[in-house]
């Protein structure tokens, strides 16, 4: 009988700890809403253009695209149409997204989504990103600590959340972007590793990869590291919020690759599918979570600028946003009742929303959440 009264104690407390643990989510996640978990992935110069359209015929050869292979790349992804092109190169995006969260960027159908820095380029985007406004001091991609707070680090010091957010990303300056050194946010970034001595089998065998892998970029790890390092990690530690920041998509179009631009987005993309999948898979996460998806800047037009961004190149400033997860309306773009405006600054507001909380009461520079995207009475935030 003893022996019972314990193990019943110790079942009695496991389970007052996991209420626990679950009504400070619910406390955090208030006002109705269901998200106690943040998904937040970007795929670094991803245009548009191919998000909405698929593979762009104007660079499907080899002056203007670079392309290597040109039968195999119109096998793979050229389609009749702008609809099937893009099911094609991102069939979880339209077959997923589209159809049970929404979309935002179609510049084609009259939508209105841009960065607001001016720059259009991936620092002063990424601080857009991540803190719901344009710092006209970052003007470059200089490896210099951000000044400014992120929704990240001020979602790390509540205790619902502390320790419980991380990042890993592509590109070798994500370090400094989110302050890591003050933000005390897990950040693993470029060719680095986690040193942590609890890795799972799965984190060392990517950790050994990495370091017998030749590096194409120093700057910039390959997407593949990148993503398979943050799903092992998101699987052993389940973290409220988990940025994962792709890069090659970028890299290839400045190489003037359109067919390795395309293979990178198709990836992402299969990425995305995996990652939704393992968060259906965990019944804590599962009905729990929200995933926004989207890019720092965009790119010019084909034949030529489509390989660059920047304050010059016309059309950069434009962006695309996807939003997917238990409180967001699910509505095809087709279906909304005028187009979307939309701005790269309102992406931090939103994600806090999404938690029931109030980012701009800290922030009161940041941009409202995104029309749309949440429940009405969680936009007001």
């Amino acid at each position: 009988m003893r022996l019972l009264r314990i193990v019943a104690v110790v079942l009695i407390a496991a389970v007052l700890a996991r209420e626990s643990r679950l009504s400070g989510s619910q406390r955090a996640g208030s006002g109705g809403l269901k998200t106690r978990h943040i998904l937040l992935v970007t795929t670094d110069g991803l245009r548009w253009q191919e998000v909405f359209g698929g593979a762009d015929r104007a660079l499907l050869n080899k002056p203007d695209g670079g392309v290597a292979d040109i039968t195999a790349l119109k096998q793979d992804f050229d389609r009749d149409t702008p609809e099937d092109r893009r099911r094609a190169l991102l069939p979880f995006v339209w077959s997923v997204i589209a159809e049970e969260g929404q979309l935002f960027g179609d510049a084609n159908a009259g939508d209105h989504v841009q960065v607001t820095n001016g720059r259009n380029f991936s620092y002063p985007g990424y601080n857009e990103i991540f803190t719901g406004w344009a710092d006209p001091r970052i003007d470059s991609n200089n490896k210099v600590a951000n000044f400014n707070v992120s929704v990240l680090e001020w979602l790390n010091r509540k205790p619902d959340f502390h320790g419980r957010i991380a990042a890993f990303g592509s590109w070798d300056v994500f370090p400094f972007i989110l302050a890591s050194h003050r933000s005390r946010i897990r950040v693993v970034a470029g060719w680095k590793h986690q040193t942590s001595r609890n890795l799972s089998a799965e984190e060392r065998m990517i950790v050994r990869l990495k370091e017998q892998t030749p590096r194409l970029w120093e700057e910039c790890c390959y997407d593949s590291f990148t993503f398979q390092s943050a799903l092992a990690y998101f699987k052993r530690k389940q973290p409220r919020v988990l940025y994962i920041g792709l890069g090659e998509t970028d890299e290839w179009a400045h190489a003037g690759r359109y067919d390795r631009y395309l293979e990178a987005a198709h990836r992402v993309d299969d990425y995305l599918k995996t990652l939704w999948e393992t968060v259906q898979s965990i019944p804590e996460y599962r009905g729990t979570t929200t995933m926004i998806v989207t890019t720092d800047h965009g790119r010019g037009d084909a034949p030529v600028e489509w390989k660059s961004h920047g304050a010059k190149i016309k059309g950069s400033e434009r962006i695309w946003v996807a939003v997917l997860g238990p409180d967001t309306p699910a509505r095809r773009p087709s279906e909304r009742n005028a187009p979307a405006t939309v701005t790269q600054s309102q992406i931090a507001a939103t994600l806090a929303a999404f938690l029931g909380l109030d980012y701009r009461g800290f922030a009161p520079q940041a941009a409202p959440p995104i029309a749309g995207a949440l429940p009405e009475a969680a936009q007001a935030r």
